[in-house]
């Protein structure tokens, strides 16, 4: 379940090549990190909250995103594939965690409503003023918002770098599904070690 999927291997199993994200072009995005998914995300916390702090020591932006729907006109597919089951805004469930809530500034934290941290959000505008050009993705659900925004930064000419250690899903296949998928052909894989030795040295 989530704890298994927390323990999935590290970059080392799946990456195809090897690269340091540049902490002066860097953004690290935190998605979906809220009550409704936080039997997932328990188990990857230590592993989540190291890497906010290893990139803002570094000097690296951190964005964090909010999955929350304001009524059935902007569910889309994921009203029906989810059969309504999904994360409401104005309930306990939509708010980020005490943990990650507290270091969010408000201008950190950008609302959206389907997979991609991208699609009607600005993301990308803001991203590209802010002179951004690599995205590091953290987060839940490995396999849904964090797969999906990570290709979308790809194709949107983002260097993607994704964590293995400090994204988690429900279950450890696809996890690693996502990282062996991810690792051919879309993202450089990360996780706290790499993180630390290549932003802050041994």
């Amino acid at each position: 379940m989530a704890a298994a999927a927390a323990a999935a291997a590290s970059y080392k199993k799946y990456e195809t090549r090897s690269r340091n994200p540049d902490p002066k072009t860097s953004l690290l995005l935190v998605i979906d990190v809220q009550n409704y998914f936080s039997s997932m995300v328990n188990p990857i916390l230590p592993q989540l909250l190291t890497t906010i702090d290893l990139c803002r020591r570094s000097s690296i932006p951190v964005l964090f995103t909010r999955h929350n729907h304001k009524s059935p006109s902007d569910y889309g597919m994921l009203g029906e594939w989810w059969d309504n089951d999904l994360v409401l805004d104005g309930t306990v469930e939509a708010e980020l965690m005490p943990e990650i809530r507290r270091l969010a500034g408000q201008n950190e934290v950008v609302e959206k409503n389907t997979y991609s941290a991208f699609e009607n959000t600005g993301l990308q505008e803001r991203l590209v003023e802010m002179g951004v050009k690599e995205v590091i993705v953290t987060g839940v659900m490995t396999n849904l918002c964090c797969e999906t925004t990570a290709r979308e930064a790809f194709v949107k000419g983002f260097r993607v770098f994704f964590s293995t250690d400090a994204t988690a899903t429900s279950d450890l296949e696809l996890h690693e599904a996502t990282l062996k998928n991810l690792a051919y052909g879309f993202a450089y894989l990360v996780d706290c070690d790499r993180l630390q030795d290549g932003l802050l040295g041994k």
